[in-house]
């Protein structure tokens, strides 16, 4: 009879950064009792995705197994860990756990979605246990850009795991927990068989900064700002937006948060008394009856995002309020691969406006979340874990951190979505391998990545699109001739005709000749008018665009 064995299997987060969904699961091959690590969300763009509202991981395989679910354990409240667990609470169904700020955000989308918000349950730190199965799972606090964030201590029959959440090494992170050493080698003391760990800084060979560094250089910036100053981060970096709020005050500003993210969070933060002693801000209605250099906004959108409070303040106003020559914005925050262009689109639409923008090529106004190299290799230590399994990064941050765990003489290995390991023994294997993908959030629907409906909708952007009906009467024969409609297309082509009616006269010529059969037959019809049409467009404007045929019969 087959022995019980203990796995790891990462759905998402495992060779990107987001969408982090991590099981572990304990018992008989095909029989374990599982948990849930975090559910988030990746974000789409226009490239890849578009139309889509946003990305999860594709939990089929979880859901098949619903039943052998225990529990999901949240570790912090950013959109890439807890964004996806309303969406999907339909299909798993099982407790949600979390420290109290983090609970607070997620009764709130639970709520959003129709679901009772008593599913989510509030679990204190370490050492508090919560029993799910065969697992008993504790947060250990950790420093992180958000308040409450965890590790999870999780032991199991077959021994320990730290599954380290997104961390960094902190002593003075303005709100929330600071690092505690003298924590971590309690919890690693009696043996530690896995640590998995967060990579996502596993290149950066200088030791992570504190989120206590920028308050004097931020203070100085805004004091010597002569206009209105605005300032973007993180809407779920409670510190920082803490940080930015007392230089507006120390500089005789009044405060004005906008966004419905910010306040969502500051909101959060003081209703769990994370936040005690925040400045006090007044409203956009207040700040418009002010002078400009009085005036602190901090608003959302730090990542240029097109319906955010910065972008909608670059376009032009925001609930009333507008930036002017002399003004100054103040980026402080990090640009996460991909989203250069939208930031770089309001960085220029500010300029335009004579705004004086500054950003974190210093380094000035900004640190980052996560642990550095010499971090990670600090927490290596402290833990001394019999294997280090590194997730949440991209393939390269992935494939680095194992190779320093090689470099430290303890076993790693790179583990992707879908690579189920059996951690049972002294170094980890690979058990089996798991389809997975995304799921899409389209509208009110979930479509699957594969479905071809994104996949159609880009074709249709690069390429355009034609519509061709035809009518055939009770002979199969034309009524008429056929008729195009088309969008994303030059009306004019290389022949210097419509290309409209270019079109037409070639699928009626192809009409008017073609055999009885042909015409009986209405995916003949279908296929020839398709290829008439992508044929014709090629050479009229060099593009063969995507095509829907409509063929109608009188009967």
């Amino acid at each position: 009879m087959s022995s019980d064995r203990l796995i790891y299997l990462p759905l998402g987060g495992a060779g990107e950064i987001g969408m982090n969904a991590y099981v572990y699961g304990y018992g008989k091959p095909g029989k374990e009792r599982l948990i849930l690590v975090d559910l988030g969300v990746a974000f789409p763009d226009m490239d890849t995705s578009p139309g889509v509202d946003l990305i999860f991981a594709d939990i089929t395989w979880l859901k098949e197994r619903a039943d052998r679910l225990e529990a999901i354990f949240v570790t912090h409240a950013h959109e890439d860990h807890v964004g996806a667990v309303a969406h999907c609470y339909d299909a798993l169904g099982a407790p949600v756990y979390a420290r109290a700020f983090t609970a607070n955000i997620a009764r709130g989308k639970m709520e959003d979605q129709g679901h009772s918000p008593e599913a989510v349950r509030t679990v204190s730190a370490w050492p508090e246990q919560v029993t799910a199965g065969p697992f008993k799972v504790g947060f250990l606090p950790v420093s992180h850009s958000i308040p409450e964030s965890a590790g999870l201590v999780i032991d199991t029959p077959a021994g320990r795991i730290v599954h380290s959440g997104d961390f960094k090494l902190d002593p003075q992170p303005v709100v929330g927990e600071p690092f505690d050493p003298e924590l971590w080698a309690e919890v690693a003391r009696p043996g530690v068989k896995a640590l998995v760990c967060d990579s996502t800084n596993v290149f950066s060979t200088h030791p992570g900064r504190s989120e206590s560094e920028l308050a004097p250089e931020i203070t100085k910036l805004v004091e010597n700002a002569a206009g209105m100053v605005v300032a973007t981060t993180f809407a779920s970096n409670v510190a920082r937006v803490k940080t930015l709020a007392e230089a507006g005050e120390r500089a005789g500003r009044s405060v004005v948060l906008l966004g419905r993210a910010m306040r969502r969070m500051i909101e959060a933060a003081i209703e769990t008394g994370i936040l005690g002693d925040f400045p006090r801000v007044i409203s956009a209605e207040e700040a418009a009856d002010l002078p400009r250099q009085n005036l602190m906004l901090i608003v959302t959108g730090s990542q240029g995002e097109r319906r955010a409070a910065s972008a909608q303040l670059a376009r032009g106003k925001y609930r009333g309020l507008e930036v002017k020559e002399g003004d100054l914005f103040l980026f402080s925050s990090k640009t996460i691969p991909g989203n250069e262009r939208g930031v770089i689109r309001v960085i220029n639409q500010f300029s335009e406006k004579g705004v004086d923008v500054v950003d974190d090529s210093t380094g000035l106004y900004h640190v980052s979340g996560h642990a550095n190299r010499p971090d990670l290799e600090r927490i290596h230590t402290l833990i001394d874990p019999q294997m280090i399994i590194p997730m949440h990064g991209e393939h390269r941050h992935l494939r680095e951190h194992a190779k320093l765990a090689e470099a430290g003489g303890r076993a790693g290995i790179v583990a992707v979505n879908g690579m189920m390991l059996d951690l049972s023994g002294n170094r980890p294997s690979v058990a089996e391998y798991i389809e997975t993908g995304r799921t899409y959030l389209d509208g009110a629907t979930k479509i699957g990545a594969l479905d071809g409906i994104v996949r159609d909708r880009i074709r249709m952007a690069l390429n355009g699109h034609v519509t061709v009906t035809v009518i055939l009467d009770e002979e199969d024969e034309p009524l008429g001739e056929p008729w195009c409609d088309t969008i994303g297309l030059p009306e004019i082509g290389r022949s210097r005709a419509a290309l409209v009616e270019v079109l037409e006269e070639d699928l009626n010529q192809f009409l008017m000749r073609a055999e009885a059969k042909t015409l009986r037959d209405d995916d003949r019809v279908e296929e020839a008018l398709r290829r008439i049409v992508r044929q014709t467009a090629q050479n009229e404007i060099g593009k063969k665009p995507e095509v829907t045929v409509v063929v109608s019969r009188m009967r």
